[in-house]
């Protein structure tokens, strides 16, 4: 009975009033073989959670089905507690930063922070997209994501749209003409993003929850760094600009050839490909995981996409599927 919060100590008690109710308790320890006080502490702590009864000196435990469900309906709760707790971490954040905060000048938030260096900007990234809890808008200039680019980004974006937030991409049409790049897009859009293409997007910005912008601290040269910023003025620009180049974009679908006689066949990622050989030659997720270089949790939910791609019931029907198409 660990799992609703009892000891040991607790449970053999109860149980022991089970086999025999309406017995005396001063010497249960004796007959359990506890130690006195750990005995006490135990029926002390029943008594409190409502296990056992007592009249005249003897103890009766309470039915099993009452006390399983109280004891479970008491877990519940503190479980939903913690959860509420961690939804929302940004108290808990303000505070460690404050602990920070007494080092002079220097460490004063400054209005626009410089990121160097592309460890520092996906740390920035990472955090900023675990607490963006309404909108995400990001303009981004590549031609085409590298298989690596695109596993490091899912994550990210896949656990936004799980919280509900709302994903807008601005890309350019040169990203949709590229096949890998092209799936990922639509993989996301099947999730609920909302993305749209430009011929020609030269500007590099990302916004979280209209609050924090990142925009490169050299447009032509992105490797220079990235400068951070809660400036409403700043943020309330690099908004607008987004807005004005999102309202003269094409939509996704339109640019991807959706629904103007496309090809039924569906494309795989290089990624998806690997996963799908992997599949099909090993035994063990987690040696195919390792094989195709991705996480374990990462590499079954590749499996379980390509078994709705392929309509496929079980794995050992998506590989016989996956031959008969020639993908393996």
């Amino acid at each position: 009975m660990a799992v609703l919060g009892l000891s040991a100590a607790e449970e053999e008690i109860y149980r022991h009033l089970l086999r025999n109710p309406g017995v005396e308790l001063d010497d249960v320890h004796v007959l359990l073989r506890q130690d006195p006080l750990v005995s006490a502490a135990a029926v002390h702590r029943l008594r409190e959670l409502q296990v056992i009864r007592e009249d005249d000196g003897r103890a009766w435990p309470h039915k099993p089905e009452l006390v399983v469900n109280r004891l479970a309906q008491q877990r519940l709760d503190e479980f939903y507690s913690t959860i509420r707790t961690l939804s929302d971490l940004n108290p808990l954040v303000d505070a460690l930063r404050r602990e920070a905060h007494d080092r002079g000048t220097h460490s004063e938030q400054a209005p626009v922070e410089r990121l160097m260096g592309l460890p520092a900007i996906r740390e920035r990234l990472d955090e900023l997209a675990f607490f963006a809890r309404t909108e995400v808008m990001s303009s981004e200039p590549y031609d085409a994501l590298t298989p690596e680019n695109i596993e490091r980004s899912r994550e990210l974006d896949l656990r936004c749209l799980r919280r509900g937030v709302v994903l807008r991409s601005l890309v350019r049409a040169s990203a949709v003409a590229d096949d890998t790049t092209r799936a990922y897009l639509q993989e996301l859009t099947d999730a609920g993003a909302r993305i749209r293409v430009l011929d020609d997007l030269s500007e590099l910005m990302i916004v979280y929850d209209r609050h924090t912008a990142l925009v490169p601290v050299d447009p032509k040269v992105t490797s220079r760094g990235a400068l951070c910023s809660s400036e409403e003025g700043i943020v309330t620009a690099v908004v607008n600009n987004f807005e004005r180049l999102w309202a003269g974009a094409a939509e996704f679908a339109g640019a991807a050839g959706q629904g103007d006689g496309a090809p039924d066949e569906p494309r795989l990622t290089d990624l998806q490909v690997q996963v799908l050989r992997a599949m099909c030659t090993v035994a063990k997720d987690e040696t195919g995981a390792r094989q195709v270089g991705a996480a374990l949790r990462t590499y079954r939910r590749h499996i379980s996409e390509l078994m709705r791609i392929l309509g496929a019931e079980n794995r050992a029907h998506a590989a016989l599927l996956a031959r008969e198409r020639g993908w393996v």
